[in-house]
């Protein structure tokens, strides 16, 4: 009797712990489809920009300087920003980006003697157990960061390397490419990079573009390059939600899953239990009518 019981605890516990993840499931799937909505809408302004960007720099070659596109300072510390989560369950989410920050401090020890910063309590807690020090933990982002926030944080950090406090600043992150597939990834933010031989320094006939610039060229680039670095570091973030949320619908699914899996295990187990009970108590029956008889 004792055992029938102790099954029928652990089904009503299993049970309990199914209702919980497919809540929690139900719950992840609706951010995800909103963070993805934002995520994917930003991204034609991104690479709009980055792309003009790109434009001028290559097609002006050296004629065009700017403080954000040359290297820091000497002197400088290197910044490293690390983007977690809250909350766990969230299956290899966390464990993904924070293990990819360790590869980049080992690969690179002037990033770790540096300055870390980190959004989400997970990072703060793996940096804590591992030794490293976090010279700041970003808490006002959030499910849902806000442009001006991440405005303000891009521009504390376009204000520190353009007066040399830091020659570098760097953002390990999850890059969301679908709903099947993210990957973990480590951006050079500041000194703001453009790729090398854009398709735009050559009109379709192989002939070099040439380009008027209206208002002048330095003083766009005043504008493009921090709006540039700020929708990068905006789009990071959005990413990185919507990485989150995906990474803990998936994990609430297979948790969902496996609680109807042992669910069914249980009550079988369960069956056979009782089975076993009520087979147990017909047999002392019969024993006990025939010795009376």
């Amino acid at each position: 009797m004792g055992k029938t019981r102790e099954i029928k605890k652990r089904i009503k516990a299993v049970g309990n712990i199914k209702r919980i993840t497919r809540t929690m499931q139900m719950i992840a799937t609706a951010k995800f489809s909103a963070a993805q909505q934002r995520s994917v809408a930003g991204k034609p302004y991104t690479r709009a920009i980055f792309d003009l960007v790109a434009e001028i720099a290559a097609t002006a070659g050296d004629s065009l300087e700017h403080p954000l596109l040359k290297p820091g300072a000497a002197d400088g510390r290197e910044l490293t920003l690390v983007l977690t989560s809250d909350r766990g369950l969230c299956g290899p989410y966390n464990g993904s980006v924070l293990r990819n920050s360790m590869h980049h401090f080992r690969a690179n020890p002037t990033a770790k003697n540096g300055v870390v910063e980190v959004v989400g309590k997970k990072g703060v807690g793996f940096y804590k157990f591992n030794g490293v020090q976090v010279a700041r933990h970003h808490t006002q982002f959030g499910d849902k960061p806000s442009y001006d926030e991440v405005d303000r944080l891009a521009q504390d950090y376009i204000d520190r390397y353009t007066a040399g406090e830091i020659s570098k600043v760097s953002v390990v992150s999850m890059r969301f490419h679908s709903a099947g597939r993210q990957s973990p990834e480590i951006m050079q933010l500041l000194p703001f990079e453009t790729p090398k031989g854009t398709k735009t320094e050559q009109s379709a006939g192989g002939t070099n573009a040439i380009y008027e610039f209206s208002p002048a060229g330095p003083e766009l680039l005043n504008d493009l390059v921090p709006a540039a670095v700020k929708a990068t570091l905006f789009q990071a973030f959005k990413d990185a939600v919507v990485s989150e949320h995906v990474a803990r619908m998936v994990a609430m699914k297979a948790a969902t899953d496996n609680a109807g899996k042992m669910g069914k295990n249980l009550t079988r187990t369960y069956n056979r239990a009782r089975q076993a009970q009520i087979t147990t108590e017909l047999t002392e029956i019969i024993s006990g009518a025939a010795a009376l008889s």
